[in-house]
């Protein structure tokens, strides 16, 4: 039995391969001659289709006329843009912030050296003090606190307050020497495609004031968050996610639209390294209330309900069904992972794989929904109505909810 190959070809015989490359490279030979011998009477008939005149300056057409647009000139092109424009308005409201720590031991004196640096954001200036905002863990654990404006001037500053969960601080200082506050904006607004530009220090000092374009490649994200570092989620952050490179040291920096209003806080907390084109930031308009109470009260006191608790588009819908038992009609809502002994939740009798669908009668899709309700139109000591599904069954109980510092 034979077969085939599709791309063999079969070699021709030594000698009638020679013969072949003879006669080739004779009729290349012969072709060359006949040109050079015919082009000047070509040339002198004008039967060329272009012009062969070296001796002008001006571009000639293939009918031998000039070029009507007369010699060459070299063209300056100005590349400034929109985007540059806006960038040098805000880059003077965007800080460098220097974290300093006592380093107390048998060889220290215990005086402040540099543990680390972030950026900043100079949102207000009043009363002769600016005020700045930038990441809780970019001042983590400091000692001292240095801000750095874009023309290199050093300024001592006090925390007014931090947020853990945010990961929000609010930073005060002289104001003397501040020019630029920057514009906020609103982050609810924001289409995803958009163009998105951050403005940051990557790195350190040594690279301040860098600037990166990308868009808003998502809204409401909801990351979750493990400050204990137990293994279990301790918040679900909502951010901005964009493709504008966010590094190391961009933390706390700005995320502006081409307006160059402030849309977002970036935050490399909530990002990995080992990830490329992938950046948050905190929306403007979750941290403004925030960063209000911080530099007010210095700390967040939130309503205070006790549980672990995910949105049911995180699971499989044929889990819905096998583990959770909910009944068809069901289309959103949180479910309870655990529960916090002794909470407000315990004590309400909420239990785990609990779903909860309703909040005081307003439909709850999603974990974000849940945080926006208790959050911010509930109040520590008042009381919540929680509709939810346990073993397929519809239920409601009663919460007082509690206080929670942080």
């Amino acid at each position: 039995m034979g077969y085939y190959d599709d791309h063999y070809r079969p070699r021709r015989p030594r000698g009638m391969r020679g013969a072949w490359i003879a006669s080739t490279l004779i009729g290349a030979v012969v072709g060359a001659l006949i040109v050079v011998l015919a082009l000047p009477a070509l040339i002198e008939s004008n039967l060329l289709p272009y012009n062969t005149d070296t001796g002008s300056n001006e571009i000639m057409q293939g009918d031998g006329e000039s070029n009507p647009s007369g010699p060459l000139q070299q063209v300056n092109v100005d590349v400034s843009s929109q985007i540059t424009q806006v960038v040098g308005e805000v880059t003077p409201a965007v800080v460098g912030v220097v974290n300093y720590q006592s380093q107390e031991g048998f060889w220290m004196e215990g005086d402040a050296t540099e543990a680390g640096t972030g950026s900043g954001v100079i949102y207000k200036k009043e009363n002769g003090k600016a005020y700045v905002v930038t990441n809780h863990h970019v001042i983590q654990g400091a000692d001292e606190v240095e801000v750095v404006l874009s023309n290199n001037t050093h300024i001592q500053a006090q925390i007014r307050g931090s947020d853990l969960f945010t990961d929000l601080a609010v930073l005060e200082m002289d104001g003397s020497e501040v020019e630029k506050v920057i514009e906020l904006g609103e982050s609810e607004t924001v289409k995803v495609g958009e163009p998105a530009i951050a403005i940051g220090n990557p790195l350190g000092l040594m690279f301040a004031g860098s600037v990166t374009e990308g868009i808003i490649s998502g809204k409401k994200r909801a990351i979750p968050q493990d400050f204990d570092m137990d293994g279990r989620a301790d918040w679900q952050a909502e951010v901005i996610q964009t493709d504008a490179a966010i590094n190391p040291g961009n933390s706390g920096g700005a995320l502006i639209n081409l307006q160059g209003k402030l849309i977002g806080i970036n935050s490399m907390k909530i990002a990995q390294s080992s990830v490329e084109g992938i950046g948050f930031a905190i929306p403007i308009d979750d941290a403004l209330p925030i960063i209000q109470q911080l530099e007010s009260e210095g700390k967040v006191t939130r309503a205070y309900l006790g549980v672990e608790a995910y949105s049911l588009n995180e699971l499989a819908q044929a889990e819905w069904q096998q583990e959770l038992r909910l009944p068809e009609g069901v289309e959103g809502g949180i479910y309870l992972r655990s529960i916090e002994p002794m909470s407000p939740a315990d004590q309400a009798g909420l239990e785990e794989l609990d779903v909860i669908t309703h909040l005081d009668g307003e439909p709850i899709e999603d974990i974000i929904g849940l945080r926006k309700h208790l959050y911010q139109e509930k109040e520590p000591g008042q009381q919540m109505k929680v509709t939810f599904y346990r073993n397929g069954e519809k239920q409601e109980t009663t919460v007082t909810l509690g206080s929670q510092d942080y």
